[in-house]
């Protein structure tokens, strides 16, 4: 069970994001954190701990931009280790983040062909981050600089075809 909010907004969303994440914070006590854009990158910050702990007002500050979401985490897989917060990112294609609630029951076969086949490396016991970098390589496959929203939902297709799922 985790908490996952994400917001898009004409203005700021880092305080409303820190606010929502701490009425969550009952669905999740291990790890918090945000991801924002600016539109020109991505501004992120996790850390085991509660939403109160991991958050500093200097940290809130530099989550600028109108598009964010947060992830409050109760382990059910993977470690407990804070590479582990959500939300997770990879840098290739384009820069995308992700934050995920269940669990992947074929995550160490995903794992290995993200290794051997798609030449992807996964840095954490994380069935999230394995579900990214799915979701990554089937994107990368389209081929297109800018993809529209047909060539994202053909990737979601392909990760539904590779990844079996349960949920608490």
């Amino acid at each position: 069970m985790c908490g996952i909010v994400g917001l898009v907004c004409a203005d700021p969303v880092n305080q409303q994001i820190y606010d929502a994440l701490t009425v969550l914070q009952h669905r999740g006590q291990d790890a918090a954190g945000m991801v924002t854009s600016d539109g020109v990158r991505l501004h992120l910050r996790k850390d085991n701990g509660l939403v109160q702990d991991v958050f500093e007002q200097h940290h809130i500050n530099q989550l600028v931009g109108n598009i964010g979401i947060g992830h409050v985490r109760y382990p059910t897989a993977g470690s407990s280790s804070s590479a582990e917060a959500q939300p997770m990112y990879v840098n290739s294609p384009y820069g995308i983040t992700l934050a995920h609630n269940g669990n992947l029951t074929n995550s160490d076969d995903l794992k290995a062909d993200l290794f051997s086949e798609d030449r992807r490396h996964v840095n954490t016991g994380s069935d999230s981050e394995v579900l990214l970098n799915v979701f990554a390589h089937e994107l990368q496959m389209m081929n297109v600089d800018h993809p529209s929203a047909d060539d994202i939902f053909a990737a979601i297709a392909g990760v539904h075809r590779r990844c079996q799922g349960a949920y608490a």
